[in-house]
């Protein structure tokens, strides 16, 4: 069986229209069959939280925390060649080390030019192809530096870096949090 990626109206995928794994028709067989894996499960690690849940609760933890320290340059600078303005989201920064520290949580090894990949993207460029750009190598520098300097990362001797046992020990707190905190959308 073929799986081809549809969007929600059936037509094409378009790259700003939200796009699916399933037709409509079988979407709702995928979400039962989804949720029956995670009836019974016990959340202890990042890795059984989703993402996105993870992120929003990792970022909001640092910013209560107030250990990670905000440039002055982080309202104006771009996180990529690619981008034409700064973040509107002025807690970017948070959102970007919580997304940043789960991926080294993941895989450990990770350093500043895997990050760049990451999170870079197309650089439009008017009439011509787009291509691919990476991102700034200063914010990912920047956010490595001061997870090392909380205590949750470390060099890795093979180049990277790792997640360290303090790191780990509060990044599956903060996931059995985000775990138990009830979905707005589910009603």
């Amino acid at each position: 069986a073929i799986r081809a990626r549809v969007s929600l109206d059936g037509v094409a995928p378009q790259s700003s229209q939200r796009t699916q794994l399933f037709p409509p028709s079988l979407e709702m067989a995928v979400q039962f069959y989804d949720a029956d894996f995670k009836e019974g499960l016990k959340v202890k690690t990042v890795k059984d939280v989703e993402a996105d849940k993870f992120i929003v609760a990792f970022a909001q933890h640092l910013k209560r925390q107030g250990r990670f320290e905000i440039p002055k340059w982080a309202d104006v600078v771009k996180t990529s060649r690619s981008k034409e303005l700064p973040p509107s989201d002025p807690d970017w920064l948070y959102v970007r080390t919580a997304s940043m520290v789960r991926k080294v949580y993941i895989r450990a090894g990770t350093g500043v030019g895997g990050f760049r990949k990451v999170y870079g993207g197309q650089q439009r460029r008017g009439t011509q192809t787009k291509h691919f750009c990476k991102s700034s190598g200063k914010v990912a520098r920047y956010v490595l530096q001061q997870l090392e300097e909380m205590g949750l990362v470390e060099q890795d001797e093979n180049g990277g870096r790792k997640i360290t046992k303090e790191g780990q020990r509060e990044l599956d707190t903060v996931a059995v949090q985000a775990a138990e905190t009830p979905d707005e959308d589910e009603d």
